[in-house]
């Protein structure tokens, strides 16, 4: 799919109907602004990559979640949006405890994070991979963790000056996040503040 602005989509969306398009053409370009989502409450704005999916967050905490496309027949991701609390420190401390890996080695040791500047804000990029803990339900659901060997985790932290800070987490089978990994990247660094 061909990709469009933000703002043009909108003003396509906008004079579609007037000039008679046809339904295929308007529903993509209804489909490319579904990628646009914003951070904190609107300050910042971010586009999803092609293909992936907006859909309704399976958690009440999550402000924005999509669906990734798998590699081959392998469960799709889940990227989710938040904001929270707490240190970047202790949420990436919390990341690793996610993980456990094969070997018995500590994830940390495995894991890579790195800070960068972005839009002015601080940018904590997180690579994490093992066995993933994961837990249906939600960390507060009090519910089963299930076992998923040869996971991958790609987050970051966006630390902004006034709305706190925000976790955007990709998480899914290694090779469907690698797969996807390039695009959840540039995603990130194509942070931009929101026109006032």
């Amino acid at each position: 799919m061909r990709c469009f602005p933000t703002a043009l989509v909108r003003l396509m969306i906008a004079i579609l109907p007037l000039v008679g398009a046809a339904p295929a053409v308007a529903q993509a370009v209804v489909a490319e602004d579904a990628r646009a989502f914003s951070i904190g409450g609107g300050s910042f704005l971010l586009e999803a990559p092609a293909g992936w999916k907006r859909v309704q967050p399976k958690s009440g905490i999550v402000e924005t979640e999509f669906a990734i496309p798998s590699a081959g027949d392998l469960p799709p991701g889940r990227m989710t949006v938040m904001g929270a609390g707490g240190s970047v420190q202790a949420n990436v401390e919390r990341w690793y405890g996610q993980f456990a890996q094969p070997d018995g080695s500590a994830t940390k040791d495995k894991a890579t994070t790195k800070a960068i500047k972005i839009a002015g804000s601080t940018v904590t990029m997180v690579d994490v991979s093992g066995t993933f803990k994961d837990m249906p339900g939600g960390p507060f659901a009090g519910g089963k963790t299930i076992e998923r060997p040869d996971y991958r985790m790609l987050a970051a932290i966006i630390e902004t000056a006034d709305s706190g800070s925000f976790f955007l987490k990709f998480y899914g089978p290694a090779a469907t996040v690698a797969k996807e990994a390039d695009g959840f990247r540039k995603m990130v660094e194509g942070l931009v503040p929101a026109a006032k």
